[in-house]
């Protein structure tokens, strides 16, 4: 029995403005829950009959007037998902009346959940500037190429990407997908024609859901805002965005993305007004990796922490797939997400002059904002690009750290269309090692990395050029594990680095066959206990990866 899910979109919000801070605004009536992995219920079932088939949650389901249930997360595990995770995560949708602080305590104490949280939301990090100036227009494009000569803003010559430099290296692949999550996009626009990606799956306007997805007709992306097969834009800020990262170049009209071959899949996580609730967002994510992109591009953010949103981030991690978001606008140090959680690359915006923007021209108060899980800057002002509407309008601009995350995306895919082998922490590592350090303010911009630029402006041609050492081709390190073997049935094993190095660090732990099955960052100094989990007898293989430095050894559970 199949069954039909038309959530209202004209969702009740509430949010407040306390101080100056930022309250996250969030739906009336809804809750996210993710069961532990022993309290699981037939997710199956309890959509289709909208109970979970226990006493504590039937009594709670009477008293908040049965809310309704949709699962969160791929339809089936079709890519690497540890065991049982995929089908945990629910959203509950009660009425909008409800007290959903006492809901979300009852749900909390009955002690058969992971999470239980408010179904937040947010929005893009950009804004639009309009006028008509006569230069050419790729010289608008001062991110590509600044030769000094830029009409808005204090120009300096070469506080730029030097990507005219790097096209000459890379200019991109049909094989590598790039997924933008935004308001949309002009799929129609000449600059994407012939780039639009096909899901070969489904046959067009059948009705019928061909590749059993949960999707129907989703013949080139899919619409989460409205729940339909057309991610169209009305607003335009995606159509900014896609355009940056993947507008045909070399093609005699408009303006050059970065990537001028990569495959583009629209998919709209914001509705018309550029709002959009977390389990949109993750829900693209999911879609996004289960067809194939390597890259996603997510120019929003909210300031509501959410475990459902991070879970399908790490979804993608997990899979190879490049999650790259922007910091956000409100020049401060108020974590955002995405952009927050650590399996994201974490974008801030600099201007023509390479000091970080602030403020942005849309407000005084704003500016790109900063904090420790920056990963690099690029340049997000005065970024001219396509028009939503017309096809012939090249006289938009937007200006934000939205801007300056799809620059990030385009190198990223450029970078897989040369070693499509990479990986999300190899393309970090590429990214940190050949940014262009110190090009900003001395008092913001300093050695090394910082909360401001983080490891720098990216630059790329430093890293799509040969002499880069390959990630793939950096030695693995030898470490110590005990106990090795491990008894079967202990969930902890304790790590030694060689030289008792510290710092932070990606583990994963792989089967002997390579199928990867647990990964996370950890703070390890000297010897440290690694949580592994419950593990089957047999031989696994642990990788500790910080920058440049790779460790691995071979696990023993008997």
């Amino acid at each position: 029995m199949e069954k039909l899910w038309s959530f209202p979109i004209l969702v009740l919000l509430f949010w407040c403005n306390l101080s100056g801070q930022e309250t996250p605004r969030y739906a009336a009536g809804q809750l996210l829950v993710k069961f532990l992995p022993e309290t699981a219920p037939a997710s199956e079932q309890a959509v289709a009959e909208d109970r979970f088939q226990n006493p504590a949650l039937d009594a709670l389901g009477q008293k908040y007037g049965w809310p309704d249930i949709r699962k969160i997360g791929p339809l089936a595990p079709r890519k690497k998902q540890p065991a049982n995770d995929w089908q945990r995560t629910f959203l509950l949708q009660a009425g909008a009346e409800v007290d959903l602080d006492q809901m979300l305590a009852d749900y909390e104490q009955t002690g058969l959940f992971e999470f239980v949280e408010r179904n937040y939301g947010g929005s893009s990090a950009g804004s639009p500037v309009e006028l008509t100036p006569d230069d050419p227009f790729y010289g608008r494009q001062w991110s590509h190429y600044n030769d000094g000569t830029f009409f808005l803003g204090t120009p300096v010559i070469d506080a730029d990407i030097d990507l005219d430099e790097a096209w000459e290296v890379e200019t991109g692949d049909p094989s590598i997908i790039v997924a933008v999550l935004d308001n949309g996009v002009n799929y129609n626009h000449p600059e994407f024609q012939g780039r639009i990606w096909n899901n070969a799956g489904e046959i067009p306007n059948n009705g019928i859901d061909d590749d059993s997805d949960g999707y129907t007709d989703d013949v080139l992306g899919w619409d989460f805002a409205y729940t339909d097969n057309d991610p169209d834009d009305a607003y335009g800020h995606g159509t900014n965005v896609a355009g940056i990262a993947t507008a045909s170049g070399n093609n005699g009209i408009g303006y050059a993305g970065v990537d001028w071959n990569c495959t583009l899949m629209p998919l709209k996580i914001l509705d018309d007004n550029d709002f959009g609730f977390y389990t949109w967002w993750a829900e693209a994510i999911y879609f996004a990796v289960d067809h194939g992109a390597r890259v996603l591009n997510m120019s929003v953010g909210g300031s509501g922490f959410s475990s459902t949103l991070e879970d399908a981030v790490d979804y993608a991690h997990l899979n190879g797939t490049t999650v790259v978001v922007s910091m956000m606008n409100t020049n401060s140090n108020t974590p955002y997400y995405p952009a927050a959680y650590q399996s994201t690359i974490a974008v801030g915006s600099t201007s023509p002059d390479d000091t970080r923007t602030v403020p942005f021209p849309w407000s005084a108060s704003s500016g790109s904002n900063y904090g420790a899980h920056i990963d690099v800057v690029a340049p997000g002002n005065y970024m001219y690009g396509l028009h939503y509407l017309n096809n012939n309008n090249y006289d938009t601009y937007w200006a934000g750290t939205s801007q300056a995350t799809p620059l990030v995306t385009g190198l990223c895919a450029l970078l897989l269309a040369q070693d499509p082998s990479l990986g999300p922490e190899d393309l970090r590592t590429i990214l940190h090692d050949t940014a262009e350090d110190q090009v900003g303010l001395p008092s913001e911009d300093t050695p090394g990395f910082d909360i401001y630029y983080g490891y720098g402006r990216i630059n790329a041609l430093e890293a799509l050029s040969p002499t880069i050492q390959s990630t793939s081709d950096r030695q693995w390190e030898e470490m110590k594990l005990f106990p090795n073997p491990l008894p079967s049935g202990q969930k902890v094993v304790s790590v030694q680095l060689p030289d008792n190095d510290s710092g932070e660090y990606l583990l994963s732990l792989s089967t002997a066959d390579g199928r990867l099955i647990r990964q996370s960052r950890q703070a390890l100094f000297g010897t440290t206990e690694v949580e592994v989990g419950a593990l089957a007898p047999g031989t696994y293989f642990l990788q500790i990866e910080q920058g440049a430095r790779r460790f691995r050894a071979a696990l023993a559970v008997h």
